[in-house]
């Protein structure tokens, strides 16, 4: 059930990592680094997730693979992402029908062949060429869900396109300045076919990340763009087009992503967003722009957020920390899980991402109260890999470990998990014993 890099996938990825280099000193470096790129993945065998982690660094620049795996500050929220799964333990239960084992879940009343999916994260065609459309693809071929960011490099509609509606697209949304635009690229995803709209709530600042400022990665390298926003400009009228880009309406044809003015990349997107937003932003989305799609707010990571976004008029909510790449010294995701759950008490579907590499991440997350979880990095490192094919081998792994870990526990249907599967240490193992720092 490993993964073996085919060299024909691996001629046609080393384009992009021509593209991604981190400055012109580097290129002719990269170059002869990129000649040997084939031979290397031609040889690589990916049997877990971390696996295409591991080859993903020998392969991509040292920029953008840290831009890719780093987290901010000290990185304790990166690390305990990861770390705290492994504080949890599973109480299997024996002697038990397992015959017909299925780990196919509904959410919303969409079928999901397993509850893990594609997390919404951008910029997928630094590490692939197909960008956003090879992920989507992936996600059809395993019968789940792709969440498309809104900073993605490949549209709405392109992606859209090319998976020919054997993808369940869902489309993530962030509150900007510009509300009209913001409310423009929902309907852009209802119109497009997509079936629901994550909307991220803790990004009104991004964390400071120091690899991107040690090496130099603060803006988004050609020929890549943040395609949405483009062809934002590209709709507008002559008439309007002026209007649009007066200092007073949205700032996105002059802001910074692709120049570079501050240390590290994120920040030079971070003036997009509104930095006043409340939670009638949640209510005015859901009325104008989602109408009778479901709306997940994405970066609930407390009890009283999980309430108000219910109040608010949120079909569900998403446990998420941004993959410790937001407020550092926050929770792991799966630490955050139980009181957002009991808060919530069932009224609402609770979707997790941050840390999930296993199958047995999964069941665990299912028995804290999750009802699916999200991946996000190992996508980036298996296109980085084998792109489109990788992508699918990487959600196919995750399936089968997944169907594993419920038979040996006990459970023939993912309705058959429940918080009994899962408990601390008796020796006092409810939390992470020591912190150390990501190694990237």
């Amino acid at each position: 059930h490993c993964f073996k890099m085919s060299r024909k996938t691996a001629t046609a990825s080393n384009a992009v990592i021509s593209v991604v280099a981190a400055s012109p000193e580097t290129i002719a470096a990269e170059n002869q680094m990129n000649r040997k790129v084939e031979l290397k993945r031609s040889d690589i065998k990916a049997c877990n997730s971390s696996d295409y982690q591991l080859a993903a660094r020998s392969i991509l620049p040292k920029p953008l693979y840290e831009y890719l795996a780093s987290g901010t500050d000290d990185e304790q929220t990166l690390s305990e992402n990861e770390a705290a799964f492994k504080s949890w333990y599973l109480r299997p239960r024996v002697m038990r029908s397992v015959g017909s084992i299925s780990t196919t879940t509904t959410l919303f009343g969409q079928h999901l062949s397993m509850p893990v999916f594609i997390s919404p994260a951008g910029v997928h065609a630094l590490c692939d060429e197909a960008g956003e459309c090879a992920s989507a693809r992936a996600c059809g071929r395993a019968g789940t869900l792709f969440g498309l960011s809104q900073h993605a490099t490949r549209s709405i509609e392109q992606v859209a396109k090319a998976t020919q509606g054997g993808t369940n697209l869902w489309y993530q949304s962030y509150i900007l300045k510009d509300r009209d635009m913001t409310l423009r690229l929902v309907r852009r995803a209802a119109d497009a076919g997509y079936q629901g709209v994550f909307l991220t709530v803790d990004s009104v600042r991004f964390g400071y990340r120091e690899a991107d400022a040690r090496n130099g990665f603060n803006a988004l390298p050609p020929p890549h763009r943040l395609v949405n926003y483009d062809e934002e400009v590209a709709r507008k009228t002559p008439g309007s087009r002026k209007k649009w880009l007066a200092p007073e309406a949205s700032v996105v044809d002059k802001s910074r992503i692709y120049g570079g003015e501050e240390d590290a990349w994120d920040q030079n997107t971070e003036q997009l967003f509104e930095q006043n937003p409340t939670w009638e932003d949640v209510r005015w989305l859901k009325k104008e722009g989602c109408h009778d799609l479901p709306l997940i707010v994405k970066g609930i990571m407390t009890a009283e957020d999980a309430v108000e976004a219910v109040k608010a008029g949120a079909d569900g909510v998403m446990v998420s920390n941004h993959g410790g790449r937001g407020l550092d010294g926050a929770l792991a995701a799966i630490d955050a899980l139980p009181e957002v759950v009991e808060a919530v008490g069932g009224k609402v579907p609770i979707l997790l991402d941050g840390g999930i590499r296993r199958g047995t991440d999964v069941l665990k997350a299912l028995a804290l109260g999750a009802t699916a979880v999200g991946i996000g990095k190992p996508v980036f490192f298996a296109l980085a890999v084998g792109g489109e094919n990788a992508v699918a081998n990487l959600l196919d792994m995750l399936r089968r470990e997944t169907e594993a870990a419920m038979a040996i526990c006990g459970c023939e249907t993912v309705s058959d998990i429940g918080r009994s599967f899962v408990t601390r240490h008796p020796n006092g193992g409810g939390r992470v014993g020591h912190y150390v720092r990501s190694k990237l």
